[in-house]
């Protein structure tokens, strides 16, 4: 059946996705973005665009009347940076989270997915992050994205919206924004390379992750905004069979460019956790997840998504708001 489906971010990464797999199910899409850290050509010629920022209510209320289901994507997910720009980075997660469900509650939608961070768990003792652990985030993002599944929750129990928590995690792929030197890698290093410079590599290079890309978390995705046994549950959506280092992402990176690598290593940043990936396990039982791409291959649609834009100049368009000698050096003194 033909749902209308609001997607906040709609210019962003994941937003874009999630809209273009929307328009092609056939349903009726509309959407909205800042475009902070989005790009208007990410946005499908048949989704409804509205330049509107999420933290006005009235323009929410206005927006969301007669939707179906939202998509939750808009953020500043900044882990790293929300330890020196708290401000901007909680006003656009939690509080934004708060105006979208607000307006949501009071306009009927049934359906709010709302794009977690697996900043949630935080430091763990135990790998893989399974969802019955309990969260420790370590950084104001985290933090922000924790409650804002907390607030959202209490909402659906005393309003009744059905509520679905996403938790992707590290996502790689095509309409990345890969001119940000706050977040992103593999976008930052792939941009750097073929800039014919070396990649930057804070700490050791030994902290691990596990890279999803971009089409594994949206097939999942899709079936979240539809699926009556997902409601009320926090799920992992992403690939749990690729545990790499820094060290080992920007060799791969370096093979598939031909690129002579001597990375730049830089002091680690403040609150950053060594070991973090997702089991995968909750996503199979509930949404029949399967593992499409590999890293080599997500890396690879990257590079060529890249080399056709061109490699562009860092914009720092983001203000820090604590510089002091614990802040990152890429970032004071603007190395990227």
């Amino acid at each position: 059946m033909k749902k209308k489906i609001f997607v906040t971010g709609i210019a962003g990464f994941l937003g874009s996705h999630i809209a273009d797999a929307m328009i092609a199910e056939g349903h009726e899409v509309y959407g909205c973005d800042n475009l902070i850290g989005g790009h208007i050509d990410n946005v499908h010629n048949d989704a409804e665009f509205i330049h509107a920022d999420c933290s006005y209510l009235n323009t929410m209320n206005k927006l969301l009347k007669d939707i179906d289901v939202v998509y939750h994507t808009a953020c500043t997910p900044y882990e790293g940076l929300s330890v020196f720009s708290p401000h901007t980075v909680l006003h656009n997660t939690s509080q934004i989270t708060a105006t979208v469900a607000s307006a949501s509650v009071s306009q009927g939608v049934k359906r709010f997915v709302n794009c977690s961070s697996m900043a949630r768990y935080g430091f763990q003792e135990k790998i893989p992050f399974t969802e019955d652990m309990i969260p420790k985030p370590r950084d104001p993002y985290g933090v922000a994205k924790l409650a804002s599944e907390q607030m959202l929750n209490i909402l659906s129990e005393v309003h009744g919206i059905e509520v679905v928590h996403a938790v992707p995690h590290n996502i790689i792929g095509p309409k990345q924004k890969y001119d940000d030197p706050f977040r992103n890698v593999a976008s930052i290093m792939i941009n750097l390379m073929l800039q014919g410079r070396q990649p930057i590599i804070y700490g050791d290079g030994t902290q691990k992750r596990s890279f999803s890309f971009i089409q594994d978390n949206i097939e999942c995705l899709k079936k979240m905004g539809f699926q009556n046994n997902v409601v009320g549950e926090v799920i992992n959506i992403g690939p749990d069979e690729e545990f790499v280092t820094i060290n080992e992402l920007a060799r791969i990176i370096a093979e598939l460019l031909d690129f002579d690598l001597k990375p730049v290593y830089v002091t680690g940043r403040p609150q950053e956790v060594k070991l973090a990936y997702c089991s995968s396990d909750k996503a199979r039982k509930l949404l029949g997840y399967k593992t499409q791409y590999s890293l080599r291959e997500g890396l690879s649609e990257m590079i060529a998504y890249i080399k056709h834009r061109g490699p562009r100049k860092f914009r720092y368009h983001i203000a820090v708001e604590i510089v002091n000698d614990k802040t990152p050096v890429t970032w004071r003194d603007k190395m990227f």
